[in-house]
């Protein structure tokens, strides 16, 4: 079992789709999205299978506001985004959970517990895809 700790506004970014028009209501979206993989199987980034457990994402900036729907825990950064994943990160690992972060970001990649498994943006977004966890209409 695996939880997730999601980057959001790295993969709300991740496909120009319009989203700098409306940040929160994107990652709203994307929120609704991740609240449907609990307890699902997930094709892991390195082939094998990802059993999510959980969800977390950190929210940052306009986005931060937005509501959590159930399924998904949320973690409201009050400054920058990447110092609350990593610090969110290091909890996690501190309390022996299995952790997969979703980030593209090299800089936060570099700052994640040793041996932290990372999957990038495309990764989760085709796992939504593919599992078909889909937008709200």
């Amino acid at each position: 079992m695996t939880v997730l700790l999601v980057d959001a506004a790295n993969v709300v970014g991740s496909r120009p789709d319009g989203w700098w028009r409306d940040r929160a209501g994107a990652t709203t979206r994307l929120l609704v999205r991740l609240a449907q993989l609990p307890e699902r199987r997930l094709s892991g980034p390195d082939g094998g299978v990802v059993v999510c457990d959980g969800v977390v994402a950190v929210v940052e900036g306009k986005a931060r506001d937005v509501p959590a729907p159930d399924g998904v825990r949320v973690e409201r950064a009050g400054g920058s985004g990447d110092d609350a994943l990593a610090a969110c990160a290091a909890r996690l690992a501190q309390e022996g959970t299995p952790l997969l972060v979703v980030t593209a970001d090299r800089g936060l990649r570099a700052r994640l517990p040793a041996g932290a498994a990372v999957a990038g943006p495309g990764w989760l977004l085709a796992a939504l895809d593919e599992t078909g966890c889909v937008p709200p209409a």
